[in-house]
């Protein structure tokens, strides 16, 4: 392997890791929602978040590599990326919701990380360990960027 391989991979395993820890922090802090459509917007995200759970987890050696499981998570997220839009169009709030009102207020950057997010989604390549753990820098990269500008961290 390459020195620019190795570090690439150092950096691909701390995003998969950074991206397992924030997304099971969120959770959590679904209990007591009231609102019917923030319910729903959080159990999308938690669809998400299993579905990364399952690659990062191959990725870091917890689960075992199985490329179809891993075809079967990627397909979710593909699916699930498609959803995030529709799911907040409608303007709803709740005091456990974690969406920031920048969702609303800048709808055409919110709508581009979602894409970016689709993208990376879309990209990812299930045949090997080493495809995969490219592949979810990217998509840790997309996930980041959104939840940094439009996600209240509770």
């Amino acid at each position: 392997m390459r020195d620019g391989d190795m570090k690439n991979g150092h950096r691909t395993g701390w995003l998969a890791v950074g991206l397992v820890w924030a997304l099971a922090g969120a959770s959590l802090a679904h209990s007591g929602v009231q609102n019917a459509a923030v319910k729903a917007r959080m159990a999308l995200m938690g669809e998400i978040k299993e579905a990364t759970g399952v690659i990062g987890g191959m990725v870091k050696g917890e689960i075992a590599f199985d490329p179809a499981k891993a075809a079967v998570a990627r397909a979710a997220l593909v699916r699930h990326a498609s959803e995030i839009t529709p799911a907040f169009e409608a303007q709803e709030t709740d005091p456990k919701s974690e969406a920031r009102p920048e969702v609303w207020s800048d709808w055409a950057g919110f709508a581009a990380r979602a894409e970016a997010m689709a993208t990376a989604a879309e990209a990812l390549d299930t045949g090997s360990p080493e495809a995969l753990a490219d592949g979810l820098g990217a998509l840790g990269q997309s996930c980041g960027g959104c939840h940094k500008l439009y996600r209240i961290e509770k």
